[in-house]
């Protein structure tokens, strides 16, 4: 065989072997020659037609085989495939996934066999056994529900253990009060008459604005204290009572005698000063004793509950806190008692800031009522801050069905108004305790353990709404969600829940707040190592 090529550009191809037109005629050998010529205009476009469409082809198979693959789950499924027909496959495949997912769907959350614990598993289970689209729907939703089953139970461990962190003292405020009370031990200054005497008679003049505390924690006293003479338009008109228990008034009298407040007047009593009634006294342990046996009855119901998966639980965690059974908590409602010689009285809470002048508070009209609260807060009209009837009082019990308003906002406690005069007229006190006795009468069904539900009862249509801006509350739960200005706007914002700002657990964002009113330059502070 033998290739001629024309030398004057390639023009056309001649083929031709010795032999091949043996025995033929002339004409037949030229006709031969001729048909075996390929002209170079025809090759070109050819090349060029196949250089376009064989990628294509090729990326176009590749797809086909992967969606074939999927597709089929035997030999006899592919018999009619087709092979220009992907779409129908991926449609198929999508149509059969949905099903599978769906028939999963319905059997509901009651999967028996164990989750696959990561994707990676899942692949592996899926290639090594060769399994179907329905398994897959299967797996994947098992794998789900023990992801969020863990989840879960890790936010409950979370809630529980914030909420046991908050239940204790910390060593900075322990050590606070040893070296106070040491102080008031041998430093006779320590000891000096809290008010002095040329300031007695303003703690009964009711000319003056009153203002109590019950408590027992002597640096929360102190930024009460602070931030209201700080932000105080006439701090010479402030006379603060505080009133503590017996084992913290050395520390308290000492705190407050070594470092006297200027302008204001302050009071420390213990309870061990008071001289109660037989009556009073009593009532007062009438009182805790009931609150004790509901906080009991609900710690036994708590550890009933399914710790793993229910979360009903945490709806008793809060009312499970200390603060639940604290004397000084539960004798609010003696505050009459307590002051038989004032008419008014604006209550703070010890976890509270002041923030703005709240003199104007002293003149409010109560039109009447024995407490001014608010109501709603920061979140407006649409929202309860301090929740709603339902979380404290129990309505599945009749009686409180058929008299409350399970959608009703709870008023807030922490920063109120009392007219002490109405309160004596109404006999608010003997009202509570009736709903007491009440409550253990009805087997301690009626509301939730703490100071609020009882005190939501006694002084129902006996409270005067004030307007939001002066309390904000909430700052001390896990996720607040109070705008900027909606802070810097309140005139008292109010550390209500676990996380108070002298807890290792406090926030951050919120407890700035709160230290920029902590004394850290003095002695007691430093050796203790309270830091902001």
């Amino acid at each position: 065989m033998k290739f001629y090529i024309s030398t004057k550009g390639i023009k056309r191809l001649t083929i031709s072997s010795s032999g091949a037109g043996k025995g033929l005629p002339e004409t037949a050998k030229a006709t031969t020659a001729l048909s075996r010529r390929i002209p170079s205009r025809t090759l070109l476009p050819v090349v060029l037609v196949l250089g376009i469409l064989l990628p294509f082809l090729f990326v176009r198979i590749a797809f086909l085989v992967l969606e074939s693959t999927t597709a089929c789950y035997s030999p006899l499924d592919c018999i009619g495939w087709r092979f220009f027909s992907g779409a129908d496959t991926s449609l198929k495949l999508r149509e059969e996934l949905s099903r599978a997912l769906v028939e999963a769907n319905k059997e509901g959350n009651n999967i028996n066999e164990e989750g696959i614990g990561s994707f990676n598993e899942l692949v592996k289970e899926m290639t090594s056994k060769g399994q179907d689209v329905k398994a897959f729907a299967f797996k994947t939703k098992s794998m789900l529900l023990q992801m969020e089953r863990k989840v879960q139970s890790a936010r409950q461990r979370e809630s529980v253990f914030w909420h046991l962190a908050s239940h204790g003292v910390p060593k900075s405020l322990h050590c606070l009060c040893l070296k106070l009370a040491e102080e008031y031990a041998v430093n006779a200054m320590a000891r000096s008459r809290l008010p002095p005497p040329e300031y007695v008679s303003r703690l009964a003049d009711s000319s003056f604005l009153h203002l109590v505390l019950l408590t027992d924690n002597v640096l929360a006293a102190s930024v009460v204290v602070s931030s209201t003479i700080q932000n105080s338009a006439n701090p010479e008109k402030l006379v603060f009572h505080i009133v503590t228990d017996k084992k913290t008034y050395t520390p308290m009298h000492a705190w407050f005698a070594t470092n006297p407040v200027k302008f204001a007047v302050v009071e420390v009593k213990g309870l061990h000063q008071y001289d109660w009634s037989q009556e009073a006294n009593v009532e007062v342990k009438e009182m805790l004793e009931i609150h004790r046996i509901i906080w009991k009855q609900y710690y036994n119901n708590f550890k009933e509950e399914n710790f793993e998966y229910d979360g009903a639980h945490t709806r008793y965690l809060e009312p499970l806190s200390p603060s639940s059974l604290s004397l000084l908590n539960h004798l609010r409602v003696y505050i009459p008692e307590l002051f038989p010689d004032l008419n008014k009285i604006v209550f703070l809470d010890d976890d509270i800031v002041v923030q703005h002048d709240i003199s104007s508070l002293w003149e409010l009209d109560l039109n009447g009522k024995v407490v001014g609260a608010v109501f709603n807060s920061w979140c407006g009209g649409d929202c309860c801050p301090g929740r709603k009837y339902s979380d404290y009082l129990n309505f599945s019990h009749p009686y409180i069905s058929s008299h409350f308003d399970h959608d009703r906002c709870a008023w807030l406690y922490g920063m109120n108004v009392f007219d002490i005069e109405a309160w004596r007229r109404t006999n608010m006190t003997a009202t509570y305790h009736q709903w007491l006795k009440l409550n253990l009468e009805s087997g301690l069904a009626l509301w939730s353990p703490g100071v609020l539900p009882p005190s939501l009862l006694a002084f129902k249509g006996h409270v005067h709404p004030i307007d939001p801006s002066w309390h904000v509350a909430g700052l001390g739960y896990q996720y607040p969600e109070v705008h900027q200005e909606t802070l810097e706007d309140a005139a008292v914002i109010h550390f209500s829940g676990p996380a108070k700002p002298w807890l290792e657990i406090g926030l951050p964002e919120v407890r700035r707040l709160w230290n920029k009113h902590v004394n850290f330059s003095n002695n007691f502070i430093r050796k203790c190592r309270i830091m902001g």
